[in-house]
């Protein structure tokens, strides 16, 4: 409703504004960055890099593609339930246990079934990478881009499982009373941030790897000349994927975690502006 004063207009359905930002992360995450920038990206890019007509598994690509849109479908109808599940994009229990509703049984499987499919694409990018390259086309002669497209999908191969258990096990505290996430009942909620953040902070770097080969594939192609580097840069964004897939607490400092584990996750954090900056250098050094 219209009102006075600096806003607009005034919300005050809570639950409206908690389904909208947990569908926010949800839907740009898993919906949007992941299908576009990596999938699609790696469907057009990958089979032309590597020289090979197809990837490994078409089917399975076409398989993984109709999954996505159905996985879709299931997080959006949370919207028409009856009761919100604004529990947030994290999903965190005790209230994603605790909010009985169809709404977030929706988004549930429907990332669920998005998992399912990225694992599918990565499969077939993993396998297309190893197996199909062109006579001649030796790991030191790959291009950045393929290097990162091959990384993501080892790192979602290594991260997904994981939350696609979590996502059962809370399915599982719903429907059947396992009580696993129910500190009441001997159950612990911060295992499931663990498992969580265990996907959660590689999916970081499965955002960003994509981004980073189209960018040395951009400067390549306009400055009409290798990027600078290039087995620095591969090795760069391998460290990159090594390290983000130890620093998961960092998300959790507020969890009860020791000071000697702060001290070990704040350093390591701390170690992947290394590689970090030497992509930028590359990059700068290739563009001047």
């Amino acid at each position: 409703r219209p009102c006075s004063g600096d806003r607009f207009i005034a919300i005050d359905i809570v639950d409206i504004h908690n389904l909208a930002f947990t569908l926010h992360g949800i839907i740009m995450i898993f919906f949007n960055i992941m299908p576009g920038l990596f999938g699609g990206m790696g469907n057009y890019l990958l089979p032309i890099m590597v020289g090979a007509p197809e990837v490994v598994f078409p089917r399975a690509n076409l398989y993984g593609l109709l999954l996505q849109p159905i996985a879709f479908a299931l997080a959006v109808s949370s919207l028409y339930c009856e009761v919100s599940g604004g529990t947030g994009w994290t999903l965190y229990p005790p209230l994603s246990t605790s909010i009985t509703t169809l709404s977030v049984d929706c988004i549930i499987s429907g990332l669920i079934i998005s998992g399912i499919a990225s694992v599918m694409s990565s499969v077939n990018f993993a396998c297309t990478f190893n197996s199909l390259k062109c006579i001649g086309m030796l790991l030191d002669r790959q291009l950045p881009t393929s290097w990162s497209i091959y990384l993501t999908s080892v790192l979602l191969l290594l991260t997904l499982p994981v939350l696609t258990a979590a996502f059962c096990m809370l399915l599982a505290d719903r429907h059947y009373n396992t009580m696993l996430f129910d500190p009441t009942n001997a159950g612990d909620p911060i295992l499931y941030q663990r498992l969580f953040w265990v996907f959660g902070h590689p999916e970081v770097y499965v955002l960003i790897l994509p981004a980073f080969g189209i960018i040395s594939l951009v400067l390549a192609s306009t400055t009409s000349k290798e990027v600078f580097g290039n087995q620095t840069m591969v090795i760069a964004m391998a460290s990159i994927a090594i390290i983000g897939c130890l620093v998961w607490v960092h998300h959790m400092y507020t969890s009860g975690v020791e000071v000697d584990t702060r001290s070990y996750f704040t350093t390591t954090t701390i170690l992947i502006a290394l590689p970090t900056g030497n992509k930028i250098f590359n990059w700068l050094w290739t563009y001047l």
